[in-house]
């Protein structure tokens, strides 16, 4: 039927639209995931076996070679062809290459479940997710799975298929699941969470049963400490806990606070726990005591960096009228003033001094200085490869002007040098990437097949040739044109009646 404006349809009508839209939107990335593959078997040839001017000189380090991506039975890959890639898809690399991960394992070691996603009956994402919980599977184990999940995923729930999953995995391999198993049991982390709308983190945590106790102990301790406090006499449980969890991270003002409160308070629950975790966390034997209690907790407090940027119309208020600005602070994002006064809370703050980032500072070497890479990071924190989003210290500095060795003096500069992620970085320098910069700090990108893109502030953005020609342009007029049109494009700048505004 010929599709009315949403707004003209009946309940039939709309239910059937969504329908036709869910089998489009099914072919649709069942056809990425064609291409992807396609572009894998154009890029599956050794790069060593690519003719080269003088075949006895070894390649170059950082050369192309080719990878696993997919589990045992796939086809290799050029690596570097995965950056082109995943420009072209608008993703980062590493999104490009588990694409094509998945892909080549639904093809090679998955055709049965391969063959009913094609058909448009299953959804590819669940496909996609049955192959990377298959991957680590033997090639000749995993056809139990597919057959299973073939009869399954074009009818049961995601939920059931992925349980499903699970189950012949286990039964597939056995002897494997309990290698696995047994490799778990030793495999302990902590790591953090992504910080949250409100400025707050989770702790994750994968301990030793006994430590995690002990843990649960002082922090039950502090909880009941921190409770017969004013401040907090009307603090819920849990949220008292959760700021005797924040003291661990101060051993010294925590050492302090257990040694100003070493009795156990007549209302403490017991704790009901073979280890008596309790005792065992809190103890201090009688000979160490008076030695703690005159001891300086300052002596204890570990040393850490956190670098906190903040912008002078946040704390004067010449932007919005009132000092209630944003600041960065990097590995958290941003966080709002009476957040900084929080988070510096029980610290040491040392103020750094203030850097011009207009200054332009040089060096005649290759290697960028410790006070130019400062600079660089300032000036554009994220890696400049197109899609990227990696904001880091821990990255390469490239010159996009290639570096000569004989070349005239302050080559590499706090204006130029970009930050490049080691296989973005390699893939530029072995592939025959063209980049540029703008005399306003933009980054130009041309790829080895043709594809244009403008990395800035505000992301990355497809641009024409004529248009990378534009910014590049000699003629002041034809960059200051191209320039406004790219703002207007991106709504960094508004037009009305009587004014421009930038956003």
């Amino acid at each position: 039927m010929a599709q009315l404006p949403v707004t003209d349809l009946d309940a039939g009508d709309t239910l059937a639209l969504l329908g036709d839209v869910v089998t489009r939107r099914r072919r649709a990335e069942v056809e990425d995931l064609l291409l992807v593959l396609h572009w894998c078997d154009l890029h599956s040839s050794d790069p060593r076996d690519d003719p080269r001017p003088d075949p006895t000189i070894p390649s170059p380090p950082g050369s192309d070679r080719l990878v696993d991506l997919g589990g045992e039975g796939t086809p290799r890959v050029r690596e570097l062809s995965l950056c082109e890639l995943g420009i072209a898809r608008g993703v980062h690399t590493l999104s490009a290459r588990a694409a094509a991960a998945d892909a080549l394992d639904l093809r090679h070691r998955l055709p049965q479940t391969w063959t009913v996603t094609r058909t448009g009956r299953a959804e590819p994402w669940l496909a996609r997710k049955v192959a990377v919980l298959t991957r680590d599977l033997p090639l000749a184990a995993v056809d139990v799975v597919d057959q299973a999940v073939a009869r399954a995923i074009g009818s049961q729930s995601p939920a059931r298929v992925i349980a499903l999953v699970e189950a012949k995995i286990i039964e597939a391999d056995p002897d494997t699941h309990a290698t696995r198993l047994e490799e778990a049991r030793h495999r302990r982390y902590v790591s953090l969470s992504r910080t949250d709308a409100v400025g707050l983190r989770h702790v994750i945590a994968r301990i030793n049963a006994g430590d995690a106790a002990y843990v649960d102990a002082v922090v039950t301790r502090v909880a009941d400490i921190l409770a017969t406090r004013p401040e907090h006499a009307d603090a819920p449980r849990d949220l008292l806990r959760s700021l005797a969890f924040g003291w661990l991270a101060r051993p010294a003002e925590l050492l302090q606070l257990l040694l100003e409160h070493t009795e156990q308070p007549e209302d403490a629950e017991p704790v009901e726990d073979e280890t008596d975790s309790v005792p065992r966390a809190l103890a201090f034997p009688a000979d160490l005591l008076d030695a703690l209690k005159s001891a300086k907790p300052d002596r204890f407090r570990p040393d850490s960096v956190l670098y906190v940027h903040l912008h002078e119309a946040a704390l004067t208020g010449t932007v919005s009228g009132t000092a209630s600005g944003v600041a960065r602070v990097e590995g958290i994002g941003p966080v709002a003033l009476a957040q900084l006064t929080e988070l510096l809370a029980h610290t040491r703050v040392s103020i750094k001094p203030v850097i011009d980032l207009k200054q332009l500072v040089s060096s005649c070497a290759y290697e960028h200085p410790e006070a130019i890479k400062e600079r660089i990071h300032l000036r554009q924190p994220l890696d400049s490869f197109p899609h990227a989003t990696r904001v880091s210290r821990k990255v390469d500095l490239d010159h996009p002007v290639p570096y000569r060795p004989t070349g005239p003096p302050g080559q590499t500069t706090s204006h130029t040098g970009r930050p490049l992620s080691r296989t973005a970085h390699r893939a530029k320098t072995h592939l025959g990437y063209r980049v540029a910069t703008t005399e306003t700090g933009e980054t130009l990108w041309r790829t080895p097949h043709g594809l244009h893109r403008l990395v800035d502030a505000a992301g990355t953005h497809d641009i024409t040739e004529t248009d990378a020609q534009a910014w590049l342009s000699p003629d002041p007029l034809d960059r200051a044109l191209v320039r406004l049109q790219h703002q207007f494009d991106t709504g960094q700048i508004t037009l009305s009646a009587d004014r421009v505004t930038n956003r």
